[in-house]
């Protein structure tokens, strides 16, 4: 490592810096540790699944094409907004709630109480998943 300054002042900056790049790694870590678990849960259910070869129907004209949205399950997801200036805090929504936006990322009961306990990601105001998970911030 390389040598440090001798002078107080300097010293606590560092460390300062040092605990800030802490922190926002232990985010960081959390945030990718839920993705990780979405692609298992999502791997473990498609390799349940009996492989199906995609039937393809022509579209009429006019008509929409369906999908299912996270909103039709039940549970809790996040969403990350992004931003030209950079992330937002995540936020933890019921399954259901339709103040959704972009593509959120389901995740099962105990990751969103988890990840309510981090400063950097907070439930969402309408659908309130931190009262439905018995957690109380007052």
């Amino acid at each position: 490592m390389p040598l440090l300054p001798p002078d107080p002042p300097r010293l606590r900056a560092i460390l300062a810096h040092l605990d800030r790049q802490i922190a926002d790694s232990e985010t960081v870590t959390l945030y990718l540790r839920l993705q990780r678990d979405a692609v298992r849960e999502a791997l473990t259910r498609a390799e349940r699944q009996p492989q199906q070869q995609p039937q393809h129907r022509p579209k009429r004209a006019g008509q929409l094409p369906s999908f299912t949205s996270p909103s039709t399950k039940s549970g809790y997801v996040v969403q990350q907004k992004r931003t030209p200036t950079g992330p937002e805090p995540a936020l933890i929504h019921m399954a259901d709630c339709t103040m959704i936006e972009g593509t959120p990322h389901s995740i099962r009961a105990d990751e969103a109480r988890a990840a309510l306990t981090d400063p950097n990601i907070t439930a969402c105001q309408f659908c309130r998943p931190d009262t439905e998970l018995g957690i109380d911030f007052a």
